[in-house]
């Protein structure tokens, strides 16, 4: 429930059943497809209140793209009746479980009638020209007169969107650096919490040990690096005041998410990097040395 709001498509298993369907939709996938890798009738969900979220998230998708029928209308009307995320919304808030219903009662009165408007299948440009490369050392000179250093863990298309995620170091000098220059320095990331044993954690992340032995060996916990990501149209805007001056790959396991955040313009970086360790005291991060975490 932590990760599901009131509204049909708002949460983490709203958005990731209609967008796994609209992927497979637009990716050109027919129907028997989608049905098998998102079937409607979902046996097995712990309770009715996941069910509830899966059911109406997929059931959404269906009627966009006109693949609604009597059949599954009458099964979606089953499990809405159950009211089983109404009355879990209204234990702990009254207004949240009459808010619920108020979106089921809409999204009810919706599908129920015909689609006479089809979502047409979606089709995304990828971008090709990229300004830099997954691995790229990049620095930058802020109005302080120093460099600072982001690495470039990959690049990320979905949906016709276009990510640059750069993550930062601690590289702060009034010398342009090199790869050999960034050796002795940090990188920012922060632990992840996990309910797994150590060998499942192990297995699931690989490379984790590296994290590990810098706390002593005996840990059980993931590992992400600070994402930040930058738009390829918001890029073209300040990539001039980037500079390519090496590669330098992190390595592959290690590259999962420990937070994220968009940055539209070249000032954002002036405001992360100008004051660098009052942002990692605020945010909660912390330095990982640059040997443990990159191929070198």
């Amino acid at each position: 429930m932590a990760t599901d709001g009131i509204k049909i498509i708002d949460g983490d298993t709203a958005r990731d059943t209609y967008w796994g369907i609209m992927d497979l939709y637009d990716s050109g996938a027919d129907f028997d497809t989608i049905n098998k890798q998102f079937p409607l009738i979902q046996v097995d969900y712990f309770d009715y209140f996941d069910n509830e979220i899966y059911v109406t998230s997929c059931a959404l998708a269906l009627w966009e793209m006109g693949q609604m029928t009597d059949e599954k209308l009458a099964y979606v009307k089953s499990i809405i009746d159950k009211g089983a995320c109404v009355k879990e919304w209204a234990e702990n808030n009254e207004k949240d479980g009459n808010a619920r219903q108020r979106e089921l009662d809409k999204f009810w009165k919706k599908i129920s009638q015909t689609n006479t408007k089809i979502r047409a299948r979606k089709k995304f440009r990828k971008i090709t020209n990229f300004y830099f490369q997954p691995d790229d050392l990049l620095t930058f000179r802020l109005k302080d007169g120093n460099y600072r250093a982001v690495i470039c863990a990959s690049i990320d298309q979905y949906r016709g969107q276009c990510n640059y995620i750069l993550v930062p170091t601690t590289y702060n000098s009034n010398k342009k650096p090199t790869v050999e220059d960034l050796k002795d320095k940090e990188v920012l990331g922060r632990q992840i919490g996990s309910g797994y044993d150590q060998q499942t954690t192990r297995e699931m992340q690989p490379g984790i040990d590296r994290i590990w032995n810098l706390n002593g060996g005996n840990c059980n916990f993931f590992f992400g690096v600070i994402q930040l990501a930058v738009d390829h149209k918001d890029f073209i805007n300040f990539k001039d005041k980037f500079e390519k001056v090496g590669s330098l790959k992190i390595i592959d396991g290690l590259k999962k998410m420990g937070s994220f955040g968009y940055e539209e313009n070249f000032e954002r970086f002036e405001t992360i990097f100008g004051d660098l360790e009052n942002h990692i005291k605020i945010f909660q991060q912390k330095k990982y040395p640059v040997k443990t975490l990159c191929d070198i």
